[in-house]
């Protein structure tokens, strides 16, 4: 049996580095984590949601494709389920930003990790906390699927991103270094 991935899952799969350990916020139905052990991208995965059914949903996947993952139900708030320093990199997706933001506020460990966000809503709120609370977002992209277009974003702590205008909290910077929308190169 194979997985396929979404072109918006695709998108958050294609920000995750080669040999990473995961962690899936928010993981439903388990296809990102079960589908990057299975392409042998990352070394190890744990797959979080507060709901007991995403997490069934999660592991019923990850039996179907016949590999074993590490389960939690409370989220990162609950963490650490694992030793300290077993995950690297941690996806949320898929969830509005303002949810993210009391996810990210709550877990102050995952300013040491890279961050893949992938907005549904209110990216603004999930941008503008970022900048407020010493992170840098590194990158910006946007996953289209169907008909409509998705913000997606690495971010890490420990740097401070340049202040944002209200517009770029909306729509985000259109490139590295720019500091106003209108501030082109030269």
């Amino acid at each position: 049996e194979t997985l396929d991935l979404t072109p918006r899952l695709a998108a958050v799969a294609a920000q995750v580095p080669p040999g990473a350990r995961l962690a899936d916020v928010g993981t439903d139905h388990a296809y990102l984590p079960v589908w990057l052990l299975l392409a042998g991208r990352i070394v190890g995965a744990v797959a979080t949601d507060v709901n007991q059914g995403p997490l069934q949903r999660g592991q019923e996947t990850a039996s179907a494709m016949g590999w074993p993952t590490a389960w939690t139900s409370g989220g990162v708030t609950a963490w650490p389920p694992c030793p300290p320093g077993e995950v690297d990199t941690v996806v949320i997706a898929g969830m509005g930003g303002d949810l993210m933001v009391h996810i990210l506020s709550a877990a102050p460990w995952t300013r040491d990790v890279k961050l893949i966000l992938q907005p549904m809503s209110t990216q603004e709120v999930l941008r503008q906390w970022l900048t407020e609370h010493g992170y840098a977002i590194l990158w910006e992209g946007i996953a289209r699927e169907g008909e409509k277009f998705y913000p997606l974003f690495t971010a890490t702590g420990g740097r401070k991103s340049p202040g944002t205008a209200p517009g770029e909290l909306w729509a985000g910077r259109s490139s590295r270094g720019r500091t106003t929308p209108t501030a082109w190169p030269t």
